[in-house]
């Protein structure tokens, strides 16, 4: 059984409509491992809703939380913003310095990721937390938090293992800049706190407005009940002993709620380099892993891996490995050569596969396109025009008439991630005009035996790659060469490199006079 299917069983038990929820602090630009947590929850709603449980999936975005500090991409005239909320600061222009306010700082880095969540098939309710605020919907849960404070105080205390002041307060209002910082409060009648900043000057906030926030801790704990949530995964520094969501739980039942099953995901790591930080600059964004790695693909990384393993983002020669699993995957399904040792495995396999889906529901073949992703890099570097691409594919029955969107779709990334730093350099392919001097000097006696009948094969043969594939045959037989030799004499030739994509397919690609002369001058 799916990770994801397993959930959805266990979230049945609680008899009530399913709330999925996933969150994300907009403080600065995303990175693909946010996606493990919005990934993860969308995919435990869609279980769900396979299972015929009624769910909804929420994506909370904490436009409450405040300006911890001037990041390294914001000017110094942020400074007067820190502390206040992220939903009332300006978005910054590309200098860095603030803009006009028409947009928000939350809303400047949230919607370039909502539109790369729509494009690997999210679509989430949109909750933005400073309007939960603004709409009082907290308001009974910070009294409630307020009136219990010592007890709040002791399990943070207790759990945590942190030591938190006497004067301790489970609400921070906003002082007159708007700013969380340096506001002590002074004492509470509701629904008003009443707050002294470090200046001297006093006030009051409502409660019922968004005059100030819960800590993260009671926060996290109170939107639960607010929202009906009954599945929210967490990162494993949250998840933690002692973390926020240990804190959470009793919290949630001391506001009077039921807190969700908790759920704890690893971190995505980029190959060689850790976790990925938005701090650190150790980060891919969505949008730019979305230009290189086709959508169904992306998702498949994080459908395939159980909850609690770390992932390992790799867009270099490790694509080509996952994209060769998920082939042969669709290719076991779609012919059912599914041996009984295999079947637990692949019927897991099979779940990650029908969540690895854009559209959910849709047919998983239909993402196959028809073409290999090792053979569409092939063509996306040796073919100058995608024109010439869709006539290629036509003659060797890859399709048929017009291409269809999905694979116009996989050759602009595939061009995309050909023409980056990631893609590896030992899959980069260069044609040779002529066998060059390195590759002479490597080519043994007996492998120039095998090139020269290949080329005498390859002058009659049908121009297709099975017809190539027997020529290849026929000459390592008449050369008494070893295959592996053989075929590393053709790229030697060929690429000037000892290795490269299936040479049947290769060769054909290419006008075979350039071909036969180029191996028969060996």
């Amino acid at each position: 059984m799916h990770w994801a299917d397993f959930r959805a069983q266990k979230l049945s038990e609680r008899g009530v409509p399913q709330v999925i929820v996933s969150g994300i602090t907009p403080s600065g630009e995303f990175h693909i491992g946010h996606l493990r947590e919005i990934l993860t929850a969308e995919m435990i709603h869609r279980a769900c809703l396979d299972a015929k449980l009624e769910s909804r999936y929420v994506f909370i975005v904490d436009s409450m939380d405040p300006l911890r500090r001037v990041y390294d991409f914001l000017s110094r005239d942020y400074e007067q913003f820190i502390g206040v909320p992220l939903a009332y600061i300006p978005a910054p222009k590309p200098d860095g310095t603030p803009s006009d306010g028409k947009v928000s700082y939350a809303e400047h880095f949230l919607d370039p990721f909502l539109k790369a969540l729509e494009e690997i098939g999210v679509y989430p309710e949109i909750v933005m937390n400073h309007e939960t605020y603004e709409n009082g919907e907290f308001a009974e849960k910070i009294d409630l938090a307020i009136n219990n404070r010592e007890e709040i105080r002791d399990i943070m205390m207790s759990i945590s293992g942190r030591d938190l002041p006497e004067e301790w307060f489970p609400y921070s209002p906003r002082g007159p800049e708007g700013s969380m910082d340096g506001v002590t409060v002074t004492s509470y009648e509701y629904p008003y706190v009443y707050w002294e900043d470090e200046n001297g000057v006093s006030g009051k906030s409502d409660i019922r407005k968004a005059d100030g926030k819960l800590p993260w801790r009671v926060d996290w704990a109170a939107r639960w009940i607010i929202h009906g949530v009954t599945c929210e995964p967490a990162g494993k520094d949250h998840g933690a002993a002692g973390g926020s969501y240990d804190t959470g739980i009793p919290i949630c039942e001391l506001l009077g709620g039921t807190p969700p099953d908790k759920i704890v995901y690893e971190w995505i790591q980029l190959k060689g380099m850790g976790p990925m930080s938005s701090s650190s600059g150790v980060t891919i964004g969505p949008m730019e892993a979305l230009s290189l790695v086709p959508p169904e693909i992306l998702r498949y990384v994080i459908a395939r891996s159980k909850i609690g393993r770390h992932i390992e983002f790799d867009t270099g020669g490790a694509l080509f490995e996952m994209a060769d699993e998920y082939e042969r995957l669709l290719t076991r399904i779609d012919t059912g050569e599914i041996t009984k040792r295999m079947e637990t495995r692949i019927k897991t396999r099979e779940g990650a596969l029908r969540m690895s889906q854009v559209v959910r529901g849709s047919d998983p073949i239909d993402s196959f396109a028809g073409v290999s992703f090792r053979h569409l890099a092939m063509l996306a570097q040796i073919k100058s025009s995608d024109e010439e691409i869709w006539e290629s594919l036509r003659n060797s029955n890859h399709i048929s008439g017009p291409p269809s969107t999905s694979i116009i779709g996989r050759l602009s990334k595939m061009r995309n991630w050909v023409g980056s730093e990631h893609f590896p350099e030992n899959a980069r392919i260069n044609i040779q005009t002529e066998i060059g001097e390195g590759a002479r000097n490597e080519i043994t006696d007996e492998q120039s035996s095998f090139l020269v009948e290949l080329s005498k094969n390859l002058r009659d043969c049908e121009w297709d790659q099975d017809s190539v594939s027997v020529a290849i045959r026929n000459s390592i037989g008449a050369s008494e060469v070893a295959g592996k030799d053989a075929f590393s004499a053709i790229y030697l030739a060929i690429l000037g490199s000892s290795h490269g994509p299936r040479a049947s397919a290769l060769i054909v690609e290419m006008e075979r006079e350039h071909i036969v002369s180029i191996l028969s001058s060996i």
